[in-house]
């Protein structure tokens, strides 16, 4: 009998979901000197991505609103949030402005960080509007030579609650490289990223059925591959006998309509991650385009009325386990 491999186990609540951490292959101590950084990085972004905290995105927000359209005040930007914002930039401009961070007074109107409190209800008609009047998105966003922060919209609020988490789990399998770990899985709430096997097999994850609580399909994840999914179910409240998810439309202002759920695989982490949303925004009409336009091979949309939309990439690599007899599947053109 061989000696059977050791895996450890860590998580951490941040970002509105539990992370958590599998490192396989490795001894004790180097596992715990994982976790205890790990705890300490994610705590750092928690605190400064998040623009409802006391931290740098929350007061760079408060920079960006107290612009006028003719200013020309240039902000200085903290070096951790520089990157997040250049790369929003560039995804925004790619997804069709699918993936917008820019609408934040959007978010905070809906209130969906707060879902699962009583008495929550959609804003307004009106208040909606006046932010959609005014267009926020990452193209009011410049930088200049100092690479400084230049802003034309004081309705622009960033919120990076579609590309923040991917972004942060790149960044740790990296520090993780770094420390010498091969073999692990960092998985929030079942968007994750992987580097090696789990000991001589790949890692296997499922794909949550979107309106059950069943695994609806699973796949091998490879090497240096992350799967991202947005779903209407993640985060949702009912008010009057309606049902409210937190995928908001920048277009309209209200969630959309079109989708269950997306999931795409990628190597880039946060661009799974932005991708998934912008993906999902854009519906079972655009959806192609915007895969395309982002670089996505590996998609799959599951539209509201339950049909399948799938990448020829995606379906090879694929195994459905409870897809409804009724759903069709429609392939779509490689990308």
């Amino acid at each position: 009998c061989g000696q059977t491999t050791k895996q450890y186990h860590y998580s951490i609540f941040t970002f509105g979901t539990l992370i958590d951490i599998t490192i396989y292959g490795v001894d004790r101590k180097l596992a715990d000197d994982a976790f205890v950084l790990l705890q300490k990085d994610f705590d750092d972004y928690h605190q400064h991505w998040s623009p409802w905290t006391e931290g740098d995105l929350a007061q760079l927000n408060k920079q960006l609103s107290e612009v006028t359209a003719d200013d020309n005040t240039a902000i200085t930007v903290p070096d951790h949030l520089t990157p997040i914002i250049k790369t929003s930039m560039i995804l925004s401009e790619k997804s069709n402005s699918y993936f917008n961070p820019a609408i934040g007074n959007l978010i905070n109107l809906w209130q969906f960080h707060r879902h699962q409190e009583e008495g929550i209800r959609p804003p307004a008609d009106s208040l909606i509007q006046a932010v959609i009047k005014q267009k926020p998105s990452m193209g009011d966003l410049a930088f200049n030579q100092q690479n400084q922060l230049l802003n034309t919209n004081p309705a622009v609020s960033l919120n990076f609650g579609a590309f923040a988490k991917g972004y942060a789990i790149a960044l740790e399998i990296e520090q993780l490289k770094k420390l010498g770990i091969k073999n692990a899985v960092i998985n929030a709430g079942g968007d994750l990223s992987v580097i090696g096997k789990h000991g001589d097999r790949a890692w296997n994850i499922g794909i949550r059925h979107p309106r059950s609580d069943q695994v609806l399909a699973s796949v091998e994840v490879k090497d240096n591959e992350s799967v991202f999914t947005s779903g209407d179910y993640e985060r949702l409240y009912h008010y009057q006998g309606q049902r409210y998810h937190h995928i908001l439309d920048p277009a309209t202002g209200y969630p959309t309509k079109d989708a269950q759920s997306v999931t795409v695989m990628h190597s880039d982490a946060g661009l799974a991650d932005a991708a998934a949303t912008a993906i999902f925004v854009a519906g079972s009409k655009h959806w192609q385009t915007t895969a395309k336009n982002m670089g996505i091979r590996y998609a799959m949309l599951i539209d509201a009325s339950g049909d399948i939309h799938i990448t020829p990439a995606m379906q090879a690599r694929i195994k459905f386990l409870n897809k409804s007899p009724t759903s069709h599947i429609f392939v779509s053109e490689e990308l």
